[in-house]
């Protein structure tokens, strides 16, 4: 009897290991798979996962300052900011740089913007030397010019700092990126990189070159305070270039050179240059990041001695935040408590006048909510529809009318009508999966009608009822258009002062900060229900 005992693997149809093939099959299916879903993951990706990530970076993100004033923050690192004194002078120089290009490029305003939001004033300090920067150092300009005309021309500062090559090839119709050259840095460091400044923001924002264009007048400031600094620096140059350079520094050592300190000027353009409290608010935010955006949402702000809380005047986010919390746990509640009978009374009807009355339910979504909210508007003020109502009804005297409008009542009242299909909706389709005969059994076997309500019909509508309340409160507390008509200033969420920063005042970051602590409390209020109640018994149907 001979033995026909496989000893090798299982081969599929076509030849190849079973295994081999079950795994490629296999493969295939995901991938198949991962073709459907990828439109939906991306989609997800752009309008959900990126908004979000970014408002989490916006919330700590504050390049603007250093990207703006880059020789300004890295000279006030070494300033005593609690000093009580002014930074000194080369402080003041490397600010005079930062400012003559960035007024050049028009973002001298966005960094005032930003630092105001911490020091209120410092915008309008900017702004004004924003406007009076190309005047800074013209005193020095006349003088060098007086001593000598070549001071005048773009060609005698094109010798001094420009790379011999890059002077070679200069002027022609793709002029490359102003290069400096060795010997200027070294011996005029200042007034090199101003000049460089000046260079590469003229070609790269006007489109002119800097053989044609005379420079600014902060660069004669630079040139000045270096020959001060290194009498011997037209030793590192030849020819005119050297020639101008030692009479210039012959100059500038008689007393009869006229002299003003980049300190005092900024004093003349504005007396707050000279204040401390600014000098310490442009270096506690000379960061790249900082945590300024999250301590002023939690109403801090950064002191001497770390963080501090506000004046109490100026304590607005905690309690718009704990008033967002209560309130939109009124309008849950009030939302349970009227949305509960009437999901029941659908969920008993016969089909046909259960479908009659959703559709009631359903029209508030057929209405705009601008609308819906004014009508809300215009019941519930004084002389509105109510209180005519009650005048009438002798319920209340004409002079003594209900306010219910511009309070928390009125956001309750017109939010709670709003949110209310929200409510009825997971709570209707629950109920209808109740089977009726449970009722029925429990009354057979004794039960009151309250009793066989509560016990049995009650306990398996909790599902719905928490599907509504998650669904109604995570609305509640991001609404902002509703509360902004009809809450006035003590109806107001946090939601509102959120679309403020972003479309008013234009603080993202403040907005952001916002946003990611109400992101933190709802994911935190989230965790505690699933801990408490179990996300699992949250059903839709």
């Amino acid at each position: 009897m001979s033995d026909n005992t496989q000893t090798g693997p299982v081969l599929a149809a076509d030849g190849t290991p079973l295994k081999r093939s079950l795994a490629r099959a296999l493969r295939m299916q995901k991938m198949r798979a991962l073709a459907l879903i990828a439109p939906l993951l991306i989609f997800v990706l752009l309008t959900f996962i990126l908004p979000i990530a970014d408002m989490l970076f916006r919330s700590v993100e504050n390049s603007i300052v250093s990207e703006t004033l880059p020789r300004t923050t890295a000279a006030i690192q070494s300033y005593d900011a609690d000093g009580g004194q002014p930074p000194e002078e080369f402080v003041f120089d490397a600010l005079a740089y930062d400012l003559v290009v960035a007024a050049e490029r028009k973002e001298h305003t966005r960094v005032g913007s930003r630092l105001n939001y911490e020091n209120a004033g410092i915008s309008s300090i900017f702004r004004k030397a924003g406007r009076k920067m190309d005047d800074m150092g013209e005193e020095y300009l006349d003088q060098f010019v007086a001593l000598d005309k070549a001071w005048k021309k773009p060609a005698t500062f094109v010798a001094i700092f420009a790379d011999p090559d890059w002077a070679a090839e200069a002027g022609g119709d793709e002029e490359a990126r102003f290069s400096y050259s060795d010997a200027a840095a070294e011996a005029l460091p200042s007034a090199t990189d101003a000049y460089t400044a000046w260079a590469r923001t003229i070609q790269t924002q006007d489109g002119d070159t800097p053989t044609k264009e005379k420079p600014w007048a902060p660069i004669y400031m630079a040139l000045y305070n270096d020959l001060v600094k290194n009498p011997d620096a037209p030793a590192a140059f030849s020819g005119e270039s050297a020639a101008l350079l030692s009479a210039a520094v012959t100059a500038i050592q008689s007393p009869d050179w006229k002299t003003m300190t980049t300190r005092e000027a900024f004093a003349d353009i504005d007396k707050d240059w000279l204040d401390p409290e600014v000098w310490r608010t442009i270096k506690t935010y000379s960061g790249k990041y900082t945590n300024g955006y999250f301590l002023n949402a939690a109403d801090f702000q950064k002191g001497h001695d770390g963080p501090e809380l506000r004046p109490e005047l100026e304590r607005i986010y905690g309690t718009l935040f704990l008033r967002t919390m209560i309130m939109s746990l009124a309008i849950t509640m009030s939302c349970i408590i009227l949305g509960y009978p009437v999901a029941w009374i659908l969920a008993n009807l016969p089909s046909r006048t259960a479908n009659v009355l959703m559709i009631l339910v359903l029209l508030p979504f057929w209405t705009s909510l601008l609308v819906r909210t004014s009508a809300w508007k215009v019941m519930l003020q004084q002389q509105g529809v109510i209180n005519d109502v009650l005048v009438w009804l002798g319920i209340v005297a004409d002079d003594a009318r209900l306010v219910m409008i511009n309070n928390q009542f009125g956001t309750i009242v017109a939010m709670t009508h709003i949110l209310l299909p929200f409510m009825i909706l997971p709570m209707y389709s629950v109920m209808q999966t109740i089977n009726p005969s449970y009722l029925r059994a429990a009354k057979s076997l004794g039960a009151t009608n309250w009793t066989a309500f509560w016990r049995v019909y009650f306990p398996q509508s909790v599902p719905g009822i928490g599907a509504g309340s998650i669904l109604v409160f995570i609305l509640a507390i991001g609404y902002y258009i509703t509360p902004e008509l009809v809450g006035g200033t003590k109806g107001v969420f946090i939601s509102n002062r959120i679309a403020f920063h972003i479309s008013q005042s234009l603080n993202w970051g403040l907005a952001a900060a916002l946003g990611t602590i109400l992101l933190v409390v709802v994911l935190g209020l989230y965790w505690a229900y699933d801990k408490i109640v179990g996300i699992d018994n949250v059903k839709l149907g």
